[in-house]
């Protein structure tokens, strides 16, 4: 199969499956040999998206009445959590805004209190609940942008989103579409070539399969940014320390592919052996331990997340 960013015939070089939710079936991940992007083959057209997120992910279970949005973070702690992790933090005020891939929400409230009007896109039908409860602008379904005007928006941001995506190119181009001559992308989404994947290999949280699609390098992400008439400014390594302790809770039951994680999905009772094990991990996590290693990385460029900055010329 050919990479979807430079079309050079890609290598296997394993496969995957959904080790949180249970999702049945084994995927191939295929690495291109000339741009180092690493892809999961299947075929997923919207009605098996729409499974996917709708039915799996565990929105459904949100509480709508303890809904809050994000809000403002500053100063050494949210440096030491890794709050810049999120594209939303990088998004100036009173500016007109696409979110891509908005989740349950939170981040249309914090625009919105900062004076941007702001739109989100969410192929999650949860989203629905707060998009009607809030009055906010929301396009349910895949990202369409032939469903905004040409050259509307400020910024577009992606959080962990682009991954999952089934043609990046593709999904560029109608960021550029929609997009200011001046406006900006900024996306985040886990970095392959971090210390995670290449210390944990298949147990990496971040291969999700079969949610995570796309495991983009700088060299891919410049490409693909190319083809669709943008430009690479620059990209850095943040990373959310609570990453890190949830990888660690991983490995003490990745369970076997077809069954749902205790910890992601829970709807079982931990043993005594692994309750000791997370108390451990706890300590551990309120100590900082986490923090410090994932700033540590973060500052040699190995970090687990990468942000990723487009700029419409």
């Amino acid at each position: 199969m050919n990479c979807p960013i430079c079309n050079t015939l890609s290598i296997l070089i394993g496969n995957r499956y959904d080790d949180r939710y249970g999702y049945r079936g084994t995927f191939p991940l295929l690495k291109c040999p000339n741009c180092g992007h690493i892809f999961l083959q299947g075929e997923f057209p919207p009605e098996v998206l729409r499974d996917l997120y709708s039915n799996y992910y565990p929105r459904s279970k949100l509480d709508l009445e303890s809904y809050q949005p994000y809000q403002e973070a500053n100063g050494f702690v949210a440096w030491l959590d890794g709050e810049n992790s999120s594209p939303f933090r990088w998004i100036p005020r009173n500016v007109r805004i696409l979110d891509i891939g908005c989740g349950f929400g939170e981040s249309l409230g914090y625009h919105q209190a900062r004076g941007c009007e702001v739109y989100g896109v969410e192929v999650d039908e949860n989203i629905r609940r707060v998009a009607n409860k809030f009055s906010y602008k929301v396009h349910v379904g895949l990202f369409e942008p032939s469903v905004y005007e040409k050259d509307y928006f400020d910024y577009v941001t992606m959080n962990q989103v682009i991954e999952h995506v089934t043609d990046p190119v593709q999904t560029l181009q109608g960021i550029a579409r929609v997009l200011k001559s001046g406006g900006r992308a900024v996306l985040s989404t886990p970095n392959e070539s971090g210390w995670g994947a290449r210390l944990f290999g298949e147990y990496w949280i971040n291969w999700h399969a079969p949610y995570h699609l796309q495991f983009f390098t700088a060299r891919s992400m410049r490409l693909a940014a190319e083809q669709a008439g943008l430009m690479l400014e620059k990209s850095v390594t943040i990373t959310p320390s609570a990453w890190l302790h949830y990888q660690w809770i991983h490995l003490l039951n990745r369970p076997t592919e077809g069954k749902p994680s205790m910890f992601w999905k829970p709807d079982e009772k931990w043993g005594f052996k692994q309750k000791v094990m997370l108390k451990v991990l706890s300590i551990m996590h309120r100590c900082k331990l986490d923090h410090l290693l994932t700033r540590i990385f973060d500052a040699v460029g190995a970090g687990d997340n990468r942000l990723y900055f487009l700029l419409k010329p």
